[in-house]
């Protein structure tokens, strides 16, 4: 598809010619069914949260208890990641050409640190419970700790399965699992408990699956950051994708190559080719970009062509014409 500027370039000269080969869709035909996911795994958590909520009250648990905060947080990050999805599929606007499709890596970026800071949490907590354990009621806490489980579980099936999945899903996805390992670790913590009688090992249990929540959330900033700042998208290299650039025929040299991802699933490149002069730039402009769509599977592509450089014998030529016109 050529923009605007491509499209007068039929007509004008291969430095004016600017060749857009694929314009990103603000509207995403699989975006309504992670929305949909999305709401139901919202709706098991809170269901849930408020059952052990009162099933750790009536037993004086405090691990129930801590839990169902635990999936209190993980409710509002559903939440958030509900909205985000939403915002995500507005079209887009004169001011914002991209639409608002970047509303998803910010929520999953909000997602990510508020799990640091759960697993932080959750780290000071236990500390506390080793220094001075609790008695804990193994029994109730063991059924409704497995009974947590399954529920997290079939969040987690409802979030993974079909198509449509992004930046924005794996981040609740994310919240959802860590949840279950802290399920886990409940039954574990009830079942040593009930054997030993032994009440720290709810602290060590915690403990344990901290650090792999603290895992999971550096690995998610990690990769919302790099949507943010804009870098090289994974498994795109710019070494082979210059090689795929200057292989077309009509291309002597480029400049001012770039590739980013605009949001998941949507990466970009530009690149300024300059021309040999043998071959018109609108068509140098569609082989490149059909090159790397082939090549390195990226369809944003938009590449400006630049004629040749003057040759230096007609310089003092275009020099007295410019003074005649002058």
């Amino acid at each position: 598809m050529l923009t605007m500027a491509a499209e007068h370039a039929h007509h004008a000269s291969p430095a004016d010619a600017h060749r857009h080969v694929h314009q990103g869709p603000s509207h995403r035909p699989g975006a309504l069914a992670p929305e949909r996911r999305l709401w139901a795994a919202l709706l098991l958590t809170v269901g849930f949260m408020i059952v052990e909520a009162v099933a750790g009250w009536v037993v004086h648990s405090l691990a129930l208890l801590s839990d169902a905060g635990h999936m209190l947080a993980d409710s509002g990050a559903l939440a958030l990641a509900v909205m985000a999805q939403r915002v995500a599929t507005r079209p887009r606007t004169i001011a914002r050409t991209y639409g608002y499709r970047r509303a998803e890596t910010l929520a999953a970026l909000a997602n990510g640190i508020a799990l640091g800071v759960a697993a932080v949490w959750v780290v000071a907590e236990a500390i506390s419970r080793w220094r001075a354990p609790t008695s804990i009621d193994a029994l109730p806490m063991l059924a409704v700790a497995a009974a947590g489980l399954v529920v997290n579980l079939s969040a987690g099936w409802i979030l993974s399965r079909g198509h449509g999945h992004n930046t924005n899903t794996r981040a609740a996805l994310a919240h959802v699992m860590a949840d279950a390992l802290g399920s886990v670790s409940a039954i574990v913590a009830a079942l040593v408990v009930l054997a030993f009688g032994w009440n720290r090992a709810d602290a060590v249990a915690s403990i344990v699956i901290s650090v792999l929540i603290l895992w999971g959330a550096f690995r998610l900033v990690t990769e919302t950051l790099r949507v943010l700042m804009e870098s090289t998208p994974p498994g795109v290299s710019l070494e082979e994708l210059e090689k795929t650039i200057r292989s077309a025929p009509g291309v002597a040299d480029i400049h001012d190559l770039h590739a980013w991802t605009i949001s998941d699933g949507f990466d970009a490149v530009t690149v300024h080719v300059v021309l040999d002069g043998s071959a018109h730039g609108t068509d140098v402009a569609r082989d490149v970009g059909e090159r790397i769509r082939v090549a390195h599977s990226v369809t944003h592509v938009t590449v400006q062509p630049e004629a040749p450089p003057l040759s230096p014998v007609l310089h003092p030529v275009q020099r007295l014409l410019r003074n005649r016109k002058g």
